[in-house]
């Protein structure tokens, strides 16, 4: 049992480093090839078809070679997921461009308590106290070192409003979609990336248009560009699959919070890599955030601890049915044991 207990915490290590790895790693490399002052490939939403497009590609690979199995999954439920994750890219995309930073990371916050609202409405899902005020320590923290100006207008808080919601139903989905079918997280992802890579790779070019005003046909290649695109790519691939790792493993809360571990690393290795500026404020709030991330952990272990001993309990005391029931057996023998005395 203790190796069973030991090689699971590496595997859980293991997704956990893999997914802040690659998603630091992607988000390095895409702002190398997106910033003005790197190659300036401004078609942020038909990358994210070329991440989907690669990761299928590996997905039909693996099942070819054995690697993999393939099971069964409707294919309206395929459509329904693929759809959800698309208006969440693209509703990401708008936020970014139609608010400023600052709301943008306020509504990006905001989807650890809509993840939590929606867990409770769909799965009947409760936290602890513990918990709670640890998530709220995590949100406090990253507030603090990432949100400066709040402008917000109309169209860009409905785009905001659909990203979160969108998001947060997309990862709930990921999990839930796992244990429905019994399907591991590298073969649900085989299964969604072709859909989102077509959808993606057709309407995406249309998206960027209306994003920046540049057409991705008159964009000039160069093999930096290629190199980062590819490199782009290869990171998607691990960052995905870890993606779907985590949430199976884990729930969509828990993801939540360490997205935002994966802030503070960008944060840090901004300033290390770029020469961003650090000041007294950002390192505060990663501070703060890093205590709430520790008290969380803390807390779904107390909590993990608290559900194994509650099965032990009930098994050792009697339900009111149960009572009830014992009763009714018990005054039953007794008209029965007069009736034969007499």
């Amino acid at each position: 049992m203790e190796s069973e207990k030991k090689s699971s915490h590496v595997s859980d290590m293991g997704a956990w480093a893999m997914n802040v790895v690659s998603s630091v790693g992607i988000i390095m490399a895409n702002k190398q090839l997106m910033s003005a002052n790197g190659y300036s490939f401004t078609f942020a939403t038909t990358l994210t078809g070329f991440h989907f497009a690669v990761t299928a590609l590996v997905g039909m690979v693996s099942n070819a070679t054995g690697l993999s199995s393939s099971k069964h999954v409707p294919l309206w439920e395929l459509i329904w997921f693929s759809v959800v994750a698309n208006m969440s890219i693209t509703g990401m995309n708008l936020s970014l461009m139609l608010n400023s930073v600052g709301f943008y990371q306020i509504s990006k916050l905001s989807m650890i308590p809509v993840v939590c609202i929606m867990e409770w409405i769909l799965h009947n899902k409760r936290y602890s106290k513990e918990v709670k005020m640890s998530v709220v320590v995590v949100v406090i923290g990253v507030g603090v070192c990432t949100v400066t100006d709040v402008k917000v207008n109309a169209k860009g808080f409905i785009c905001a409003c659909v990203a979160v919601l969108s998001t947060s139903l997309q990862q709930i989905s990921i999990g839930s979609l796992q244990k429905k079918y019994s399907i591991g997280s590298f073969e649900l992802l085989s299964k969604t990336a072709p859909i989102q890579a077509c959808s993606l790779l057709v309407l995406g070019p249309f998206c960027d248009y209306y994003l920046s005003g540049n057409l991705l046909l008159d964009y000039k290649y160069t093999y930096g560009a290629i190199f980062f695109i590819l490199l782009s790519c290869s990171l998607a691939v691990f960052c995905n699959v870890s993606q779907y790792l985590c949430i199976g493993r884990f729930s969509a809360v828990s993801f939540q919070v360490l997205g935002h571990m994966k802030t503070v690393c960008v944060l840090t290795l901004g300033w290390l890599l770029f020469e961003s500026a650090l000041t007294f404020k950002n390192i505060m709030g990663m501070l703060v955030a890093i205590a709430g991330m520790v008290i969380y952990s803390w807390a779904v272990e107390i909590e993990k601890q608290s559900n194994t001993k509650s099965p032990h309990a009930s098994k050792n005391s009697l339900t009111e049915e149960e009572l009830r029931l014992l009763k009714e057996g018990m005054e039953k023998a007794d008209v029965e044991v007069g009736q034969s005395k007499a």
